[in-house]
């Protein structure tokens, strides 16, 4: 029987986890140059509120799109699972963020 788990699994993983965080500040930029606001104001604000923070991160867990579907496309599966569950590990934030506006 074949393990779900392997060395290639890991580096998906942490291409999936690694990813947002680099594209995050890149993300703040972009807002930044089209809100006609500085970068560093818009980073304070995105650290500082969990509600800019999960906004932000949500926007650059898009950029784990281009993985997945290069690694998908030379039919590398367990890169793949490694980048869905890596993508996954953000959703309990995103919720708890998202279901503190409620209460």
């Amino acid at each position: 029987m074949k393990s779900n788990l392997n060395p290639s699994f890991f580096i998906g993983l942490i291409i999936g986890l690694l990813s947002p965080m680099v594209l995050l500040p890149l993300i703040v930029f972009i807002l930044s140059q089209s809100y006609g606001q500085s970068f560093s104001y818009l980073w304070h604000q995105t650290l500082s509120y969990p509600d800019f923070m999960s906004r932000y991160l949500s926007l650059s867990l898009i950029g784990n799109l281009g993985w997945f579907y290069y690694f998908l496309n030379k039919e590398k599966y367990f890169h793949t699972r490694g980048i869905i569950f890596g993508m996954l590990l953000y959703a309990p934030y995103m919720i708890y963020v998202n279901l503190g506006k409620l209460f």
